[in-house]
């Protein structure tokens, strides 16, 4: 049977994930908040395991129009809820109201709750449903009127892969690292280098790539515990990503950063990747930073300075970020920045930028040649 998902993405990356997706085989489109495909409930498994630069994955169930709570009760009722869910089914139900009649986010919750409740009662035939089995996270969410009702396939955001348990300064998401990884032109045969590698996850992240590693192979996604997805079908399609997994390949991948502190969390980041003594990291300041062999890529996530004192400190660190790749004839730059005025006090323009978010801070990515 086919179903429509939506891989959901940050602001900017919609694209990239649309272009994971192609690249997996689906017939894949960018759209407002994700990318869109179809298939088998397997192929939502797969996409849970490969994707680097989405959120998760989300089948969608309804879309339609829904302007009073009659609407969106009789919208729920009729999606196949007994096609998917067991009688023991936990239900949980997160609404999104945006610019819509219905702004409740609370009652919106409640009446969709009551419809699947009422559908799955009187298609299996109980008077009860105890709710103590497998959850099964549903979302509501309506936008100018517009609704969409989903189930959840990720559970957990797609971002948490298991290797990152401490946060340092300014710290990156997974998905967004991948995606500066992607950005930046860098292949897994140029030497990589974060001269502000903080607590490695963009070494990770690229690591991952070169070594053809899926990024969701080391946890669980709420899919497989659906009474509906094909079991075998899934373990197989674990083993072969187990398989594709090319620890062996050789890398030039590695980092430094002037926090000591900052290089302790990394390293113990890299050990719980599976990465120990397969990327190199130091306490170093880039100001004299000189890297040897063939040109590759410098690729980093420097201080946003957000507060105004430090301000002053992270215009001083982009102006040597500049003077870095003066040093470097050949290589490439890529960098995310909050700062408007970036790239005249790193002293050149950019080949390539892409406005990105990091969180809810509104971002731009640069390259530089």
């Amino acid at each position: 049977m086919a179903y429509t998902f939506l891989a959901t993405a940050a602001f900017g990356l919609e694209g990239l994930a649309a272009a994971e997706l192609r690249r997996m085989g689906f017939d894949a489109k960018a759209d407002a908040g994700g990318a869109r495909f179809t298939g088998e409930a397997a192929d939502a498994f797969s996409a849970n395991l490969w994707l680097r630069t989405a959120d998760r994955v989300l089948m969608v169930l309804y879309e339609g129009t829904a302007t009073s709570f009659e609407d969106l009760y009789q919208a729920v009722f009729s999606v196949g809820w007994e096609k998917l869910m067991p009688r023991d089914a936990h239900i949980p139900v997160a609404g999104k109201c945006v610019r819509s009649t219905l702004m409740s986010v609370s009652d919106c919750q409640a009446v969709a709750k009551k419809a699947i409740v009422n559908r799955l009662m009187e298609r299996l035939r109980v008077s009860t449903l105890p709710e103590t089995g497998a959850s099964y996270p549903v979302e509501v969410a309506l936008w100018q009127d517009r609704l969409r009702i989903t189930l959840d396939m990720s559970g957990e955001a797609l971002n948490r892969r298991g290797y990152r348990t401490w946060n340092g300064e300014a710290p990156l998401r997974e998905t967004l690292a991948a995606a500066l990884v992607e950005l930046s032109s860098w292949r897994p045969s140029m030497p990589l280098y974060d001269p502000c590698c903080g607590t490695g996850t963009l070494l990770i992240e690229a690591a991952l790539r070169a070594t053809n590693r899926a990024p969701g192979l080391k946890r669980a996604f709420a899919c497989e515990q659906y009474s509906f997805m094909p079991k075998e079908q899934m373990l197989a399609l674990r083993q072969k990503a187990e398989i594709a997994y090319t620890p062996e390949t050789p890398f030039s991948i590695g980092g430094s950063d002037i926090d000591p502190e900052a290089i302790t969390l990394c390293e113990r980041h890299i050990q719980q990747a599976g990465l120990e003594g397969l990327l190199p990291v130091s306490t170093g300041d880039l100001t004299k930073l000189t890297l040897p062999g063939p040109a590759g890529v410098l690729l980093c996530n420097p201080p946003y300075g957000e507060r105004m004192s430090d301000r002053a400190n992270c215009q001083v660190l982009y102006r040597e970020l500049g003077l870095l790749l003066k040093r470097h004839p050949g290589w490439k730059m890529g960098v995310i920045a909050a700062d408007p005025s970036f790239e005249r006090t790193f002293g050149r323009r950019a080949v390539h930028k892409r406005r990105l978010y990091n969180g809810r801070l509104e971002c731009e990515f640069f390259l530089f040649t």
